[in-house]
């Protein structure tokens, strides 16, 4: 099992490879153990006294998740952890705040998010509802080489028709059973809580009043009726397109991107419409195109909403970024008084600073956000309800309101990524280079700071900034680049792709 690493948002493979019913029931136990020993004293306090850990287990609408899902609660029932077990695909920020909203110990998700359809994905949120800490994902880890006793933990057999299985690596227990002590619960439904909860994020008399027109697509992933009807109970005009659950999505990867969205632009060429928002498979990622049929790129999305929040809501609180995101969130917050935050790529460290202090928004340059008083995960539904907002409040289209901004501001923010192909010794030589021997200088401008919480970022005396950080899994370079002008862009992306033919 040592080949299973969790990564920035748990574990992903291949179904046709290792992502498997025996691999996923290994995990799940280790989920069981953690929850069970609490190794690492992150399970909440409301638990101590003898109570069972409780879990909500959520799954998007890939090929067999509802099984994987299944499979989970299986195993977590035979270690006395009361599951509950949705009948229906569920977001992945409706499974965390089930976790909110229920008080439990956690949450298991099966999902690959925005990756292609072939692949699967497992992780575990924890009571914090937010993606799990390197601590917990340790744990978790450490559980999956540990050899146990099949029936540590078990509930006894009440009778013939309910023995647990006897396994290596996890104990099973049907997940049938319809006697009244059954640990797994199939009726729950966490959505209605949760709508009830965006009431208190998103200005639905603004939504009701202005009845936008509004393209909604889920990509055929698990928010798939939910973002629509949400929409319509807040007064827009709703046309719904790719909102049945398919597990091909229409034979697209479910990544809510330009390449990925032929129907939506297809429909935005015929049809006006006031905004298209699209989500990913498990709907913790967003897509925007305004009524021009522009799309808004994911770091501008950011800047947008928080302007919005801060400048027009009056939010106050600090804004947080990966060191990939665009610096323009830096800028917003030092204009109006209030602290700007930095973190390695990955939402747990936004996540994790939204738990201590108060965060107006904390978000990602990959499509990733949260907002002050939610919970610290990623929100596609969130993101696209504040777009909409947006939308009605300026009256206008928001490539427009971001024009608006990069006035207010005086500063264009201009941000490009670069997937560059490096063999696995030449990308370790390069960032051992780059750390080594830091540039003085990129592309004629002065080289004032260098930055290495993840990658090795240079930051230029005119504000314009170079990233490189490299894949964890593969032979892969990211270069992240920011400018305020496609010319400053482009001699940044020559001295990077020069950079990179030399060390190979």
């Amino acid at each position: 099992m040592s080949d299973i690493k969790f990564g920035t948002d748990g574990w992903r493979a291949l179904m046709s490879d290792s992502f498997n019913t025996e691999n996923v029931k290994k995990i799940a136990q280790a989920i069981a153990d953690y929850l069970n020993e609490d190794a690492v004293g992150t399970v909440p306090t409301q638990l101590a006294g003898g109570q069972s850990p409780k879990v909500f287990i959520g799954y998007d609408t890939r090929q067999n998740s509802d099984t994987f899902a299944k499979a989970c609660a299986d195993v977590l029932a035979a270690n006395n952890i009361k599951v509950f077990l949705p009948e229906r695909a569920i977001p992945t920020p409706i499974t965390a705040f089930a976790i909110k909203d229920m008080s439990l110990s956690g949450a298991i998700m099966i999902t690959a998010s925005h990756n292609p359809p072939q692949y699967n994905g497992i992780k575990f949120i924890p009571f914090y509802a937010g993606p799990a800490t390197e601590d917990i994902t340790k744990a978790i880890e450490k559980n999956l080489n540990v050899t146990r006793d099949p029936y540590v933990g078990l509930r006894p057999p009440r009778d013939d028709k309910n023995v647990l299985t006897k396994e290596d690596k996890y104990s099973v227990i049907p997940s049938e059973r319809s006697d009244e002590e059954s640990p797994v619960t199939s009726t729950i439904d966490p959505i209605p809580a949760y709508k009830k909860h965006l009431e208190d994020l998103i200005d639905t008399g603004l939504l009701r009043e202005s009845k936008l027109k509004v393209l909604a697509s889920p990509m055929f992933g698990a928010a798939h009726g939910i973002f629509s009807d949400i929409l319509k109970d807040y007064g827009c005009e709703v046309e719904a397109i790719d909102d049945e659950a398919d597990p091909n999505f229409g034979g697209l990867t479910p990544e809510p991107i330009p390449k990925n969205l032929g129907s939506t632009i297809q429909k935005l060429k015929s049809n006006s419409y006031d905004i298209a928002l699209v989500l990913d498979g498990d709907a913790d990622r967003f897509g925007v195109f305004d009524s021009n049929a522009l799309f808004i790129q994911a770091n501008h999305v950011l800047a947008l909403i928080a302007d919005y929040l801060v400048s027009i809501r009056k939010l106050k609180g600090s804004l947080v970024r990966s060191v990939a995101t665009t610096h323009f969130l830096d800028v917003i917050a030092q204009s109006n008084g209030l602290k700007a935050h930095e973190t390695p790529v990955g939402f747990k460290y936004v996540g994790q600073i939204m738990r201590e202090e108060p965060v107006v928004l904390g978000g990602e340059e990959s499509a990733g956000l949260s907002v002050l008083n939610h919970i610290p995960e990623k929100d596609g539904i969130l993101a696209g309800l504040l777009l909409a907002e947006i939308t009605a409040y300026y009256g206008k289209p928001l490539g427009e309101v971001l024009e608006e901004l990069f006035k207010k501001y005086q500063r264009r923010f201009i941000t490009r990524r670069l997937d560059l192909e490096l063999s696995m010794d030449a990308k370790e030589a390069l960032m051992r280079k780059l750390k080594t021997e830091p540039a003085g200088e990129i592309a004629g401008l002065k080289v004032t700071e260098t930055i290495d919480i993840d990658g090795v970022k240079f930051i230029l005396e005119e504000g314009s900034w170079l990233l490189a950080r490299p894949s964890g899994t593969e032979p892969i370079v990211r270069i992240y680049l920011e400018a305020d002008s496609p010319s400053k862009l482009d001699k940044l992306e020559k001295y990077a792709t020069a950079l990179l033919d030399a060390t190979e």
